[in-house]
């Protein structure tokens, strides 16, 4: 293809510039063959010309077409060269935010100085299982690839991570390591992972440093190998470091700083625990000051130090070993503080006792006199005696800092080595990864021997990068069977040479350091002798004679000789080593206990030490000497040859980190800059081998679907194959352009683009076509239009000026009317305003004068009654007087008479005569009187009482009468008030007749006046009117903006209530779906404790046992944790077994912290379903308002109830008296008389007892009757009490009552109940009617206990309602309070407040009654399991009893009954009997080896739930606890067995969530609870549980449940995890719609359907399957709702996820595609009746999304649009979708850059979550709605072929 076809006019290309590298222009003119010059425009609208090299006459690099820009894979580039190269990843950093690209096998990243959220565990979760070339470039998709070829090849892989300091090496690093830790899939044994993430903090804390470039800088290379066993799981890793700088522990520039450990130990120094150190600011000390800089900002040293201690921790370094560390840092900072003077120009000195150095020794543990001597001579040995000679000052600093360096390299080799043990695996490794962190290319302004050795290895590993890309591409080409050319590639080994060969520069250099006297200039000038034109890479610069420059593979770099020699020998004294050596200080002397051993190059790296060149005490010319004194340069060249051996030995994966400036600033691209690091770091070499073969490829079916425009229908042929062949034969003349291979088609770097644009000019021409259609049809339509519409206005125009006409005569005839009318209204309205006026006036004038008539005769009435009261009063006071007069008169005469009366009775009892008078019958009336003395002490008592009963009534009566003194003194005292008002009356009433006269003046006044303001009144009143119809107006608006602000309120609060009732409903799904989740990693954790019980029983070879419980309550932790128990059974045994046993080696402390984790989860799990239970409750509480009406018809029922029961009692009481009687005539009278038939006594006894029996049978029933309804009614409130309280409250009742005397009630009883004998002596022989009598008293004593603990309640429940009372009062009281305060408020306010006050109120009451309906369902409770227990009681004794003691004439005559509690009769109907020995076999039978397909298919739905609750009724009918226990245990543990072995078959999982559903349901079904048997018939409610409350156990199956349904979930998710990209992403649905882009190396899938690949339809089968699954086992259809729901999730989410990861997915034509996909699921939803499944609203989110890729994407209104249509989308990503749109043709547009500002803008309120992709793995909380059977057990049959004949049906 010629020059002129594709530098045309309008063509793009590429020329230099000096600041931007590279610039873009357009041609003006086309060019012809021989142009000089090219007339260009530039993209600013500048003209230019641009001169063609004359030499070369190469013209400039053409421009990619813009639909290839922004690509994932350079190689996609149709034109390969640096100007596209640095373009395509400008545009995907500044326009996209993408940071990394691909190009071929590397991984472009560049740091964004930014944090992304793009390294979640969802974007983990994203790429784990992608194929590399499937999803957006990530460092995750380079982890992915290397994991996935280790499993796949067998084969160790590596990952080379390289780049300039600060260009995020790392942190990439970082990154791969934390996906293999995340994806390994060991997530259960996270300590590994945790350990080799810790390494990375200790490892930038002893090696990272600050630099001008980089804030967090590695100082040191490093390679990680993470070991895996055969699983591909963590076991370990191994950590190897290269060439740490350890000069920087001695000397930093200018805003740098020393390695971060003693920055965070100076600003740590202020701990108690590290005061001993003696550490200051970091300011203070000269090795961490040089820098200027120890602060980095946004980075606290203090909580670093944190980090690394606890990192230190988890890698197993103690505290202990921790301080050692810290100890011997903070001595190399106090070293480098220790002042070295100048003694003379030959020695130095320091001065005594510096305070540096003694804190230094005391640190280290070694002597001051040694220390400070040592520091300032050295020891010279000669052949026959030892010198010491002293340094001059210069070299003693030299010195002492040599010693600080080589402290640190050790202190840093032992802490790599101790981070290598602790991360050392445990068992067999099978394969590893190896990250390898190392530096790039450097070139500073002052290169030296460390940049020289980065330079070098960077040669290495480039090398290695260029064979691998060479032997890929041929490999490639060997595949598709293309004809191999060698490709020319640029190969480095000269350069390697020269550094490393013979006589290179690192064996010049090794030399001159083993000469006695060389030195830097004297190597120098034998690298110039060596090399110096003879090598072209070596040159020597013009002004300098001590640097050399070498030509490196990235550019020229020149070394300052300077310090090679000494950095290369790494010198230090061994006087100053041996002085360490003797220290006192443990890990010192660890660190240099080695010192003399030989180490190999192998050994050096695994621990990362650096082999130091020690001067010898003696020398020896051993081999270990020889090792010992290996240089630097020689170290680390067979360090470098290891990592070779290693990444050869493995498949390299690579990643260039791009540095993006130099200031560090996010988001800012220097295209000078990242040229530089382009060059260096090899991407421009992988991209000239890939421009120089055939870069872009094709397969057949794409390269047809794309270029289908170009052919006509003649070209296209079944084989696509020659159609293709065809095709290109005609488009493309030169053959060498392009080849065809077994499965591609491969084309040279242009041809691409060629094609596209054929295809775009093909497309221009067809659109310009129809546009002139399209345009002549909408030209003659609105032609059309507008002359019918000029017919239509003329029409109207006519029409409206004759209606016009009309109008105005209407209007003129109307108006003479309206006159007429009007000056009628104002005469007659004149005529009656002054009638009015009239009538008004005469009005006032007429009850003026009555009202004074009135009041006179008011006045006079009045007078009359205080004149009679008067008179009365004065005639009362009379009679008073009169009255005291007369009895006084009366007391004086009887007083008189009284006297005379004594005194005649003083003188009879002087006299003789009456003495002896009185002593005749003395003696018989003393005897008389002392009886009666005895008579009247009893009467004395009953006196006594009544006395008291007097003194009370007397009491109260003379209250009474108090009271009634006080009432009278009032009225006395107020008629005397009364008195002196009648005074005042007659004065006020002169007063008055005064006021009169002065009225009837005023009167005349008044009607002169009243002419006067006739006229004034008749204008206010008319005003008056006016006033009031605009009050009326002005009322009419406040009613109805009273009634508006009514109704807005009304909607405001019902609005708040919503929202409110969707919050709590929220939290409640959250508290549920936390709940969820927390049984499932306790089930992860229970099938990890299995594993590891398992491997320990295997490795201690003890027997397995068998399954021993303890026996305790039936909670939840029986049956779902019985593991526990059984492993702490293991472990007991295996104490007591022989010592000698082998035990497996176990990490304890995994171990120990799986159970803290099983054990907090279960606290957790305990606090969440409480948690779970309160929300439950809040919502039951917000309901009970609705019930408050019911409540109170229920309490009038109660209080009728209590009511009866007082009478009750007080008929007991009447029994209990009429039993004192009888027991008082028995003890009075006990001769045999009294007992004798037909005696008087006997006939009363039995008619009183034949009485009190009736009297009893009678209330008996009314107690029975009046308890049955209370328990009926205290049922319906669904509370239940426990089996444990059940056989508490019936020990108590044991207790309380002896059996003997029970049964001897019962007996009485039953004698009594027999109809009379009619021989009377056969009734009292033997003392049977003392029996009776005992019986009664007994059945009495029952009774009154009974009654005793009922007054008891009836106590409590007054004390309670007392209670309830003074809270009402402070409720009333504060209720005050608050309405006196809202009265202040305004009116809006006050409405608000009172209904915030008034919905807490109601809160707080509801949560009241909540509680004293708890305690009254207790109470309930309580008695009828006590009247449960006692009338069973009662009947087995009573029948055992009755059996020895009645002959079996009597059993067959009188029928046994129980005496009065009624028992409930038993129907042996729906249940199956089985032994406890058939226990196994049913668990076996029926849920181990029974497959559900048979039963699905053949029997009814849910049969084992049937079966399996029909053994439960049997065992709960036999009262066996046991039994209940264990079967509900072994059928928990029987379903987590066969889900465990079965749990990837859904069809299994399924069918057991259907049964375990249907067992929940049959529990709750006949549970006995009243709210559960609503929907029961009759015969199933017979069916009920009658001994046992299982309330817990459902609690169990529902958790049960859950684990089943999250199961079911993750079996779904791995079917359809690998149908969903494909069918709703890739599949072209539409054909013809979506168009194929070019592809580079890293291969997509094809978005044309190939054989074998998944499409909508698969998916839809498959959704179809799931639910007739579903349906066949009877799964509850609420269920299959939820589980749908989930599965549309899953979709949406999936779908969702790569959409936003695949740049290749954004376009228009996929946005319709999806849509469609999207309907057809709704079909489908509809097909199943499920639309109301909510399943469709989960797909919301990639509905919103499809819409976004169609909608247009450039107007403010289009934002306003996209905000308002997006709302399930976050702000995150509506930008991540609008950044990766692709147009695919050249008519679509790229979405602007700001346009997605503004869209940020308008959604940055938005208060949401950052995270970008959905959560594919959450999983919504389920429930279970109750759904009761209508199958009756009593119909179920089992089939042969369960093989359950061990089963009988009862």
């Amino acid at each position: 293809m010629a020059a002129s076809e594709l530098y045309t006019k309008e063509a793009r290309v590429w020329i230099p510039d000096a600041e931007d590298v590279w610039k873009s222009a357009k041609l003006l003119k086309d060019y012809k063959q021989g142009d000089k010059l090219l007339r260009l425009e530039l993209e600013d609208g500048t003209v230019v010309e641009h001169q063609l090299d004359p030499r070369t006459m190469n013209l400039p690099h053409l421009r990619n077409p813009d639909i290839l820009v922004g690509e994932n894979d350079l190689t996609a580039l149709s034109y390969l060269h640096e100007p596209a190269v640095l373009h395509n990843l400008k545009v995907r950093f500044i326009d996209s935010k993408l940071i990394y690209t691909y190009c071929g096998i590397v991984l472009v990243a560049i740091n964004p100085y930014e944090t992304l959220p793009i390294y979640g565990t969802d974007i983990i979760n994203a790429y784990s299982g992608q194929n590399m070339g499937d999803m957006d470039p990530h460092i995750f998709a380079v982890a992915e690839e290397a994991y996935k070829q280790m499993a796949r090849d067998e084969r160790n892989q590596s990952i080379i991570v390289s780049g300039e300091s600060g260009a995020g090496k790392t942190v990439s690093a970082k990154y791969a390591m934390r996906y293999f830790a995340t994806v390994s899939g060991s997530e259960s044994e996270a300590n590994v992972e945790e350990k080799v993430l810790a390494s990375n903090p200790i490892m930038e804390s002893i090696g990272n440093a600050k630099t001008t470039r980089n804030d967090n800088s590695s100082r040191f290379g490093k390679y990680i190998e993470i070991g895996f066993d055969k699983r591909y799981r963590i076991i370990g890793a191994n950590m190897r470091t290269y060439l740490l700088e350890k000069s920087r522990v001695v000397f930093q520039a200018d805003e740098e700083r020393n390695y971060h450990i003693f920055y965070q130990l100076c600003a740590s120094s202020n701990l108690p625990e590290l005061k001993v150190l003696k550490l200051v600011s970091a300011n203070n000390f000269h090795y961490t000051k040089q820098g200027r800089s120890p602060v980095i900002d946004g980075v606290d040293d203090a909580k670093e130090l944190i980090n690394t201690r606890n990192a230190f921790t988890l890698l197993g370094i103690n505290d202990s070993y921790q301080m050692g560390i810290f100890r011997v840092l903070a001595a190399i900072l106090h070293l480098g503080n220790v002042e070295i003077k100048d003694r003379d120009s030959d020695s130095s000195i320091i001065p005594p006792n510096n305070a540096h150095l003694t804190v230094f020794c005391d640190l280290m543990g070694v002597t001051y006199q040694d220390m400070s001597h040592w520091l300032c001579h050295k020891k010279l040995i000669t052949a026959t005696e030892t010198y010491i000679k002293p340094f001059p000052k210069l070299q003693a600093i030299n010195a002492r800092d040599a010693l600080a360096k080589h402290i640190y390299a050790k202190l840093f080799s032992w802490i790599v080595d101790h981070v290598n043990k602790a991360l050392h695996a445990t068992m067999k490794q099978h394969s590893f990864i190896g990250v390898l962190d190392i530096y790039g290319f450097e070139t500073f302004e002052i290169n030296s021997f460390e940049q020289f050795c980065i330079n070098y290895a960077n040669e290495k590993l480039q090398q290695q990068f260029n064979m691998h890309v060479f032997k890929l591409e041929q490999e490639e080409y060997m595949k598709e069977e293309i004809p191999w050319t060698l490709i020319d590639f640029y190969d480095n080994q000269p350069c390697i040479n020269l550094i490393e060969a013979k006589l290179g520069i690192l064996d010049l250099l090794d030399e001159e350091c083993r000469m006695p006297k060389g030195s830097d200039d004297t190597w120098a000038q034998k690298l110039y002798n060596t090399h110096l034109n003879k090598c072209d890479l070596f040159q020597k610069p013009r002004l300098s004679n001590r640097a050399f420059i070498i030509q490196h593979f990235a550019d020229k770099v020149e070394y300052q000789c300077e310090g090679f020699l000494e950095k290369n020998k790494d010198t230090v004294y061994e006087e100053q080593i041996h002085v360490l050596k003797l220290s006192k200080f443990e890990l010192l002397v660890e660190l240099f206990q080695d010192e003399e051993q030989s180490v190999s190059p192998t050994e050096a790296q695994t621990g990362a030490r650096t082999r130091l060149s020690v001067k010898p005490l003696k020398a020896r010319a051993t081999q270990s000497s020889r090792e010992h004194k290996k240089t630097v340069g020689h170290q680390f060249r067979n360090s470098l040859q290891l990592l070779m051996e290693t990444l050869n030995a493995t498949t390299p994966h690579y990643v260039r980190c791009i540095k993006p400036n130099d200031y560090k600033y996010p988001f800012t691209f220097d295209p000078r800059r990242a040229v530089q690091q382009l060059r260096a770091c090899g991407v421009l070499e992988t991209i000239r081998i890939s421009a120089a073969g055939f870069p872009s490829r094709w397969t057949y079916q794409e390269f047809f679907s794309r270029y289908r425009v170009l052919m006509k229908q003649k070209d296209v042929l079944s084989d696509r194959k020659l159609t293709c062949r065809n095709v290109l034969e005609k488009l493309i003349k030169d053959k060498d352009k392009y080849q065809f291979g077994k499965t591609k088609i491969f084309f040279r770097a242009g041809q691409v683009a060629y094609l596209e644009k054929l295809r775009a000019d093909k497309l221009r021409a067809a659109c310009i076509r129809i546009q002139k259609t399209i345009r002549c049809w909408l030209l003659r339509k609105k032609y059309l239009r507008m002359r019918s519409a000029a017919i239509t206005i003329q029409r109207h125009v006519r029409g409206y000026q004759a209606r016009c006409l009309a109008k105005f005569l209407r209007r003129t005839r109307a108006a003479i009317t309206i006159q007429k009318f009007q000056r009628m209204y104002v005469a007659r309205q004149r005529y009656r305003r002054m009638q009015d006026a009239s009538l008004i006036i005469q009005c006032m004038l007429r009850g003026y004068v009555a009202r004074q008539k009135y009041q006179q005769m008011v006045r006079e009435h009045k007078a009359v009654i205080i004149q009679k009261m008067v008179r009365g009063w004065l005639a009362r006071q009379w009679y008073k007087r009169s009255l005291e007069a007369i009895v006084y008169l009366q007391c004086c005469v009887r007083r008189m008479r009284a006297k005379r009366e004594l005194k005649k009775l003083k003188i009879e009892a002087r006299s003789v005569e009456h003495y002896k008078k009185l002593n005749i019958g003395m003696e018989n009336k003393i005897m008389q009187l002392q009886r009666k003395v005895d008579e009247q002490h009893k009467d004395n008592k009953n006196l006594h009482d009544r006395l008291t009963n007097l003194e009370n009534t007397y009491s109260s009566e003379s209250e009474k009468l108090r009271n009634e003194v006080d009432r009278l003194r009032g009225t006395e005292e107020e008629a005397r008030v009364n008195s002196n008002r009648i005074t005042s009356l007659l004065e006020e009433l002169a007063k008055l007749k005064k006021e009169l006269e002065e009225t009837q003046r005023e009167k005349k006044t008044i009607e002169e006046y009243a002419d006067k303001y006739k006229v004034e009144t008749e204008q206010l009143v008319s005003e008056l009117k006016e006033q009031n119809t605009l009050l009326k107006t002005e009322k009419e608006d406040l009613n109805r903006l009273i009634l508006e602000q009514a109704q807005e309120m009304k909607e405001k609060m019902e609005k708040a209530l919503v929202e409110e009732t969707k919050q709590i409903e929220c939290e409640l799904n959250e508290e549920r779906s936390r709940y969820q989740n927390l049984l499932t990693e306790h089930l992860h954790l229970e099938a990890r404790y299995e594993d590891l019980k398992e491997e320990m029983t295997l490795t201690m070879v003890i027997p397995k046992p068998g399954h021993r419980r303890t026996d305790s309550t039936h909670s939840s932790n029986e049956s779902e944790y019985t593991y526990n128990s059984e492993f702490a059974e293991r472990e007991e045994e295996a104490s007591r077994g022989p010592e000698d046993v082998p035990k497996a080696p176990l990490d304890m402390s995994l171990f120990l912290k799986l159970q803290k984790r099983v054990t907090e989860l279960e606290q957790d799990k305990q606090s969440l379903q409480n948690e779970l239970d309160r929300k439950e409750e809040q919502i039951h509480r917000i309901k009970a308002t609705e019930e408050e009406q019911r409540n109170r018809a229920r309490g009038a029922e109660l209080e009728y109830e209590s009511l009866k029961r007082q009478e009750l009692e007080s008929e007991n009481k009447k029994l209990k008296n009429d039993l004192n009687e009888l027991r008082k005539v028995l003890s009075e009278k006990p001769t045999a008389a009294i007992s004798a038939p037909g005696s008087p006594a006997y006939k009363v006894l039995l008619d009183q007892l034949n009485a009190s029996n009736e009297e009893l049978e009678v209330r008996k029933e009314e107690v029975l009757i009046l308890r049955s309804q209370l328990v009926s009614q205290k049922e319906a409130m669904q509370h239940k009490e426990t089996m444990t309280e059940a056989m508490f409250y019936a020990e108590d009742l044991q207790k309380m009552k002896d059996s003997g005397e029970i049964t001897q009630a019962y007996l009485g009883l039953k004698e009594v109940n027999r109809s009379p004998p009619k021989d009377y002596h056969e009734l009292n022989e033997d003392g049977e009617l003392w029996m009776v009598y005992e019986g009664l008293k007994e059945t009495n004593r029952l009774l009154e206990s009974q009654l005793q603990s009922q007054r008891k309640g009836y106590e409590n429940e007054a004390e309670v309602l007392r209670g309830e009372l003074q809270s009402l009062k402070e409720e009333n009281n504060r209720q005050q309070q608050l309405l006196a305060q809202n009265l202040q408020l305004p009116p809006e306010a006050r409405i608000e407040a009172s209904l915030q006050h008034e919905i807490t109120r109601l809160t707080n009451e509801n949560l009241d009654l909540m509680e004293q309906l708890e305690k009254q369902d207790k109470t309930v409770r309580k008695l009828k399991k006590q009247l449960k227990l006692f009338a069973k009681k009662i009947g087995e004794m009573g029948v055992f009893n009755q059996v020895e003691n009645v002959s079996p004439g009597q059993i067959v005559d009188e029928p046994i009954r129980p005496v009065n509690i009624p028992r409930k009769e038993k129907d042996f109907q729906g249940m199956f009997e089985y032994k406890k020995d058939d226990e196994v076999k049913l668990v076996k039978n029926l849920i181990l080896e029974l497959k559900p397909r048979g039963v699905a298919v053949n029997l009814i739905p849910g049969l084992p739930a049937y079966i399996l609750f029909m053994c439960l009724r049997h065992a709960d009918y036999l009262n066996d606890d046991q039994k209940v226990r264990s079967l509900l245990t072994s059928t928990i543990n029987g379903i987590k067995k066969i889900l465990k072995k079965r749990g990837d078959d859904f069809e299994t999982v399924s069918f057991w969530l259907s049964n375990t559903c249907r067992f929940l349901h049959c529990l709750k079904q006949y549970s006995g609870e009243e709210g559960f048997m609503k929907h029961n018939t009759t015969r199933q409610n017979e069916h009920c549980l009658t001994n046992f409350d299982l309330a817990e156990y459902r609690q169990v199956l529902s958790d049960l449940a859950i684990q089943i349904y999250q199961q079911l979930v993750k079996v779904m998710d791995s079917i359809l995890q690998p149908m969903i990209v494909s069918g709703m992403l890739e599949h072209e649905t539409i054909q013809g719609v979506s168009g194929v882009k070019p592809t580079g190396l890293r291969k997509r899938t094809s978005s044309i359907a190939d054989e074998g690949t998944y499409t909508l339809d698969s998916i839809l089968r498959q959704l179809s399957a799931f639910h007739s699954t579903m349906c066949q086992h009877g799964m509850d259809p609420e269920l299959i709702k939820q589980v749908v729901k989930q599965m549309f999730y899953i979709i949406g989410a999936v779908t969702l996820n790569n959409l936003l990861l695949r740049k290749d997915m954004c376009s228009w034509s996929k946005g319709m595609n999806i849509r469609y996909n999207v309907s057809q699921l709704e079909e489908w939803l509809r097909d199943k009746n499920l639309m109301t499944s909510g399943a469709k609203e989960t797909l919301e989110p990639l509905i919103q999304a499809a819409q976004l890729l169609q909608v247009k994407k450039k107007t403010d209104e289009d934002a306003e649009a996209i905000c308002s249509m997006c709302n399930a989308l976050s702000t995150a990503q509506i930008v991540k979708v609008l950044n990766l749109y692709t147009p695919v043709n050249e008519f679509e547009e790229r979405v602007s850059v700001t346009f997605i500002r503004t869209i940020q803008i308008r959604l940055r309120d938005r208060k949401e979550s950052p995270q970008l992709l959905m959560d594919s793995k959450q999983i919504f909380p389920v429930t279970f709605p109750f759904n009761p059977s209508s199958l009756s057990l009593e119909t179920i049959q089992i089939p042969t072929s369960l093989n359950l004949g061990f089963l009988t049906r009862v």
